[in-house]
């Protein structure tokens, strides 16, 4: 069974630079404190990695 991650929106992205709001929304987050379910994959690491200061994730 693959694993997943939550990831959660934790911080505005306001005053943030625009690849980083991109990122943001392209994991599906819109709202402070929104949660999404994505499977553990490279590609989602790398976003969320870019955007760590922004996230909490929490492997489900």
């Amino acid at each position: 069974m693959s694993k997943k991650l939550e990831i959660t929106l934790t911080r505005s992205v306001i005053g943030s630079k625009e690849k980083q709001t991109k990122t943001v929304e392209a994991l599906g987050l819109k709202k402070i404190r929104q949660t999404v379910v994505h499977e553990d994959t490279p590609a989602i690491r790398g976003m969320v990695e870019k955007v760590a200061h922004l996230v909490t994730v929490k492997e489900v």
